[in-house]
């Protein structure tokens, strides 16, 4: 990683990766202090807007496509509550319509590249992402139909994962492990943003989703500190439904050795402006209110690894 600048809390930002065709751009940045203030740090995979002219050239309707993929501005939420907050920041600038870090690399539609699935990949079926035009790279969207004007090549593919999706993951492991082993336990907060859900049940729809793969990913005394929270602040939430986490979560989420993570969805009417294009009055507020989370869920994570720490030196007496 390299391109050390100053990010908006002093604390050092580091550049990583590369966008093909956006030389000098980095794929994503990462603003941490050391040594850390909190044990948490926020990833933001899907709020990227460094768009190459190369690939907008190719998309049918960029405009639409990108505001749909896009978890719009949902960094600078991120960037607000690691400021205030001093927890880890991980924003990915290289676009989802690119890439989607949030998706494993075997989940790639075939149909999309012009050569089709390469003799290398073996016997392959499509995972459910990829099947519903939402894979690792993605092909089509509710409303609009089919993203690309043309097939895609699998050396397009292979700059993708490594440029951005592999330098991307690399980082947020090592950041998390270095977390966890000054605190004895870490949080990711995998955040995102949705459109605003419809009625379920003639209940108010929620403005969150709490996601841990149905327990799989975090603690459960972390999760429900969550819930109480939103709770508190009379603010609707649910739980994995319907969005339990993705490949994130799968990927670096390991509590039995400390490691938790948890998606986070924020409704985008709650901070953008009608239209969900940009930033509206609700900014704030809602940056104040995950601030309020984040420090809560920091004293509860630090909590968990000085009674971890107590158990490794019990043991280490016996």
């Amino acid at each position: 990683m390299d391109e050390r600048s100053s990010a908006p809390d002093d604390s050092p930002r580091i550049g990583g990766g590369t966008i093909p065709g956006s030389p000098g751009t980095p794929a994503f940045s990462l603003a941490r202090s050391e040594p850390s203030a909190v044990p948490v740090l926020i990833a933001v995979p899907h709020a990227g807007r460094a768009y190459p002219g190369s690939l907008l050239e190719r998309m049918r309707h960029p405009g639409s496509a990108s505001l749909k993929l896009e978890d719009r501005y949902v960094d600078l939420l991120g960037e607000r509550v690691a400021r205030a907050t001093g927890a880890a920041l991980l924003v990915a600038h290289a676009p989802r319509a690119m890439i989607d870090l949030n998706r494993a690399i075997e989940d790639v539609d075939w149909d999309m590249f012009a050569r089709g699935k390469p003799d290398s990949v073996g016997s392959y079926t499509p995972g459910l992402r990829a099947r519903s035009g939402l894979g690792l790279i993605p092909r089509r969207l509710p409303g609009l139909g089919e993203l690309w004007k043309r097939r895609h090549d699998e050396e397009d593919l292979a700059a993708r994962i490594g440029g951005i999706h592999e330098p991307y993951h690399a980082c947020l492991a090592e950041t998390l492990a270095g977390l966890r082993d000054r605190w004895g336990a870490a949080l990711l907060v995998d955040l995102h943003s949705m459109p605003p859900l419809g009625l379920r049940g003639g209940l108010p729809a929620p403005e969150f989703v709490l996601g841990d793969r149905f327990g799989q990913t975090c603690g459960g005394s972390l999760i429900g500190s969550c819930f109480g929270y939103f709770s508190e602040a009379r603010r609707g939430a649910a739980h994995n439904r319907p969005y339990a986490g993705g490949y994130v979560l799968e990927r670096h989420a390991r509590p039995h050795d400390g490691m938790h993570a948890i998606q986070l969805e924020i409704d985008r009417s709650s901070y953008l402006d009608y239209r969900l294009a940009e930033p509206g009055e609700g900014l704030e507020a809602m940056a104040e209110l995950l601030c309020g989370l984040v420090r809560r869920l920091a004293g509860e994570v630090a909590e968990l690894g000085r009674l971890a720490q107590g158990r490794r030196w019990a043991q280490a007496a016996e």
